[in-house]
């Protein structure tokens, strides 16, 4: 059967109604079903499921990035097996978060933080050893999590292959807490584990940051510049007294190396658009303020060298708006991504 990029998805398809297998497609899109060390309101875990099934309803032409799918895209559940390890963690994270991670000399809290610490460990290591593997066969990788922590084994692969690279991270957070609640690699602290732990990233660049502790403040103050915040209040108050998005964006884009991957976290959104993710909080970026940023960074000649985007966590009710933004964010994503490679 001829694929038709116009007609409605195929029920038998693949994300974003396309037919590709992941040896045939230039893009992976690898799906890591875990969360948890979430701390506050759950559900991350089934993100990737529910960004699969919205988006299939996703427009395969778009306006500003083309014909994205002509690269071929295909999803990949190799991962799939970190849906069982969550389930069998989070009841014991939640356990150390009821007390706030003050465990004290309680053995069954101290066991059940080492368990969810050597699963997190566990994570980390499939998803470099998946990436490496799919990098080396000269594929773009979009990992979409599961919590924020997830994408911290694929920023460590990328920085090794490409060396001097810049985070692009959108977010609501400035996660830079040191083993949150006990967990070191707390969806709370994954900036704080890629500025120490992989030294190839040259900086982190932050946007939509508006929730964050006087330890992240200082962190990111003696940093020496390694860790640039654009604070949401202050880019607030830039709008509000007539800043265009366009000049607020440059320096933006200019504090960023040349090679670049973007880390989004839902939540550096508008709530409005994300308003069932785990932390959401007032302020934020709108969908096409993202969208623009995303294009400076293609009009910059950056090049982007992976994304993923996490915490989108689908309704209880059984809404799929977060999923529906989650799924046309994403393919924003590749699309931009594929645009500084040429469209290939």
């Amino acid at each position: 059967m001829t694929f038709d990029p116009s007609a409605a998805a195929l029920t038998d398809s693949g994300i974003f109604g396309l037919p590709f297998t992941t040896d045939e497609s230039r893009v992976i899109v690898l799906g890591v079903p875990f969360a948890a060390t979430t701390s506050y309101g759950g559900g991350a875990e089934d993100g990737p499921a529910a960004i699969v099934a919205a988006s299939k309803q996703v427009d395969l032409f778009d306006g500003e990035t083309g014909r994205p799918y002509e690269a071929k895209i295909a999803y990949s559940d190799e991962l799939e097996h970190l849906r069982t390890l969550h389930a069998r963690v989070r009841p014991l994270a939640t356990k150390v978060i009821e007390v706030g991670g003050d465990i004290g000399d309680d053995d069954e809290l101290n066991e059940a933080l080492s368990a969810v610490n050597e699963a997190s460990e566990q994570v980390n290591n499939d998803v470099y050893d998946a990436v490496r593997r799919w990098d080396a066969q000269g594929k773009l990788i979009a990992l979409v999590g599961g919590d924020h922590s997830t994408p911290f084994g694929a920023i460590r692969a990328l920085a090794e292959t490409h060396r001097a690279i810049g985070i692009l991270h959108i977010d609501a957070h400035a996660d830079l807490r040191v083993a949150y609640e006990g967990f070191r690699y707390s969806h709370a602290s994954i900036m704080h584990n890629v500025a120490n732990l992989v030294p190839d990233v040259a900086r982190i660049v932050q946007v939509g940051i508006r929730d964050f502790s006087e330890d992240e403040a200082q962190a990111i103050a003696t940093s020496k510049g390694r860790i640039v915040s654009f604070f949401d209040y202050s880019v607030a108050e830039q709008k509000l007294s007539g800043v265009s998005w366009s000049k607020i964006v440059e320096p933006i884009v200019e504090a960023l190396p040349q090679k670049v991957y973007i880390s989004l976290d839902i939540d550096g959104l508008d709530p409005a658009m994300c308003p069932n993710t785990g932390t959401p909080v007032p302020g934020g970026l709108s969908y096409h303020e993202t969208s623009y940023l995303l294009g400076a960074l293609v009009r910059s000649k950056k090049q982007i060298i992976g994304c993923d985007i996490n915490e989108v966590a689908p309704g209880h009710d059984g809404t799929e708006w977060d999923a529906n933004v989650g799924a046309r964010l994403l393919y924003k994503l590749i699309g931009r991504m594929l645009q500084t490679y040429g469209g290939r």
